[in-house]
């Protein structure tokens, strides 16, 4: 490809598609007011080795982007765009990766295609947006398998590849813990295995590379573990190993969970992948090299594999497949543009406009929910640009036949887009007034008054404490705060964590109060024990509730809950 084009792939669209849409949408709950309010409190604090959520230590991750989402807060201030730019700038090097390898196993125009296809696969596009650490994680994880990949597959073994492997691995482990380590050394040790490269495995004991890993790793665990005696006990067997082997966090899913998730996370190139399939044995067998089908194969099905037998599954989990997902793509396109062996008739048009049929009903959806529907005719002024960009890929030429004729590819590509494009502000228009935390806290200034302190009923909007920088007590909802809240002294524990009989108890000594909740059924167990209540606004999700002054102020018994 021109040089324009790889301008065009690597750095225009990625910065436009990732970063340059980061503010439009407020954080969403819980993990971005989440992600964000652990860096917030280590900047209030000063306290940069235990993470704090709430104001009670919070040991689930390790802290390296909580490092690097403070960093970017000091410099473009604690906003939304601010909070996802070190996530979305490791979205964008994983297209850097993907282009790299397609470079490395083929040629440029293989990189660009790869880079391309993963840019625009839905779930990169989405998930490469979001304050969470999957991305970052997938980032690290990758970069750090290719580097082990780097040192075994050349005639020579260089030293600084396997040296990058330990530093990476290492970033990853300060990510999301001990699988920053286990997905690098088992995919590259598997892929080694395979090629009949036993003894191979040895050089990865290499004294630099370990002390590498430590030198990343080990000054953070022994200074937490000094502040905080627990902490190895709660971070290694609590949330590894128990959350990997038993149901102890309650994510439990069937073993094909995944599945589904890769299939429908490569749109829209699924619709036009069996186009190109067309005499795939043959194409696998002389268009992949034999070094790239056996890494491929084994980073894919390693870490597939070892998700799908875990007792823990959420979408995210699987981003570190996409990267290698669109070498293969990206290569299969290009090797179907260059010999001419595409599908003709409906099994070209057949599955790409059952694909725009399908995102076009999906687009519909939020319009038809029976409890948080938009209304019909607001919401199809919202859908009408993508509405029409997946009009276009129904009806564009689908047959990639000839090679000088790449803009048919780069037509999908720049449409597809636009398409996730225009999808980020009706995504916000839908999400918004239940999924984030924004509604309520521009409804604060208005109904809250000074000095007042607003309490969670039942729920627990990060985001609140995030834009308004004032702790909420919460009620009834400690959730995954209850191993920090133990470690607090009782009077502080009621003061910011109360069980429901606790809140109405120190209500009826003679307070008024005010609370934020969510939906009715907490709205109708309040007036039950408050008939007086004021509902001061709602938005059909959320309601901010005064209690008033109880006319008696004597405390009922102890209910002895």
């Amino acid at each position: 490809m021109k040089d324009w084009k790889k301008i065009l792939i690597l750095w225009i669209v990625p910065l436009i598609l990732y970063v340059g849409t980061l503010p439009f949408l407020p954080l969403m709950e819980p993990d971005e007011g989440r992600y964000s309010g652990i860096p917030a409190e280590m900047i209030a604090t000063g306290d940069y080795i235990t993470p704090h959520l709430k104001g009670v230590v919070y040991f689930e991750k390790p802290p390296l982007m909580y490092w690097a989402t403070a960093l970017s807060f000091h410099i473009f201030g604690q906003n939304e765009f601010a909070s996802r730019l070190p996530v979305a700038l490791c979205a964008w090097g994983l297209i850097l990766l993907a282009w790299r390898m397609g470079l490395y196993f083929h040629d440029p125009r293989t990189g660009l295609y790869a880079a391309a296809v993963l840019t625009t696969c839905l779930f990169h596009a989405a998930i490469g947006r979001i304050n969470i650490l999957d991305m970052p994680l997938a980032f690290f994880v990758c970069t750090a398998v290719w580097a082990g990949f780097r040192f075994f597959s050349g005639e020579r073994y260089h030293k600084g590849w396997l040296c990058l492997f330990f530093f990476l691995s290492g970033l990853a482990f300060m990510t999301k813990g001990l699988i920053g380590i286990v997905f690098p050394a088992g995919v590259v040790g598997l892929w080694l295995v395979l090629s009949r490269r036993w003894r191979d495995i040895l050089r990865f004991f290499s004294p630099v590379g370990i002390a590498i890993f430590l030198l990343v790793t080990l000054p953070w665990l022994l200074l937490v573990q000094e502040r905080n005696p627990d902490f190895f006990r709660f971070f290694f067997i609590q949330e590894h190993f128990l959350r990997y082997t038993t149901k102890f966090h309650q994510r439990h899913e069937p073993f094909w969970f995944f599945l589904p998730i890769l299939v429908g996370g490569i749109i829209p190139w699924l619709g036009f992948l069996p186009a190109v399939a067309c005499g795939f044995r043959r194409k696998w067998q002389q268009a992949f090299g034999r070094e790239e089908k056996r890494l491929l194969l084994t980073w894919f099905g390693f870490i597939l594999v070892f998700f799908s037998i875990s007792s823990s599954k959420l979408v995210p989990y699987v981003a570190p497949l996409f990267p290698p997902l669109a070498v293969f793509l990206g290569r299969l396109f290009l090797v179907s543009e260059e010999d001419e062996t595409v599908a003709e008739g409906w099994k070209v048009r057949g599955p790409v406009i059952l694909q725009s049929v399908l995102l076009g009903a999906a687009l519909f959806v939020p319009a038809f929910l029976p409890e948080r529907g938009v209304p019909l005719g607001d919401w199809v002024l919202w859908i009408a640009p993508p509405l029409v960009l997946v009009i276009l890929l129904a009806i564009l030429p689908v047959r990639l036949r000839h090679p000088e004729r790449i803009s048919r590819f780069l037509g999908i590509y720049l449409i597809s887009a636009m398409l996730f494009l225009s999808l980020v502000f009706p995504a916000g228009r839908f999400l918004t007034p239940y999924k984030s935390a924004w509604p309520v806290v521009q409804a604060i200034p208005q109904y809250l008054p000074a000095g007042q302190k607003l309490y969670q009923f039942r729920i627990n909007l990060y985001g609140i404490d995030f834009y308004t920088g004032m702790r909420t007590p919460v009620v009834d909802e400690v959730g995954e705060l209850f191993y920090g809240a133990l470690k607090i002294s009782e009077d502080e524990r009621k003061k910011w964590f109360l069980m429901f009989f606790e809140f109405f108890r120190f209500y009826r000594q003679g307070h008024e109060i005010y609370l934020v909740t969510e939906d009715r059924e907490n709205v109708d167990f309040i007036r039950k024990e408050v008939p007086d209540m004021e509902i001061l606004w709602t938005n059909g999700n959320y309601f901010m509730i005064r209690l008033p002054m109880p006319a008696r102020t004597e405390a009922p018994p102890d209910p002895g809950y």
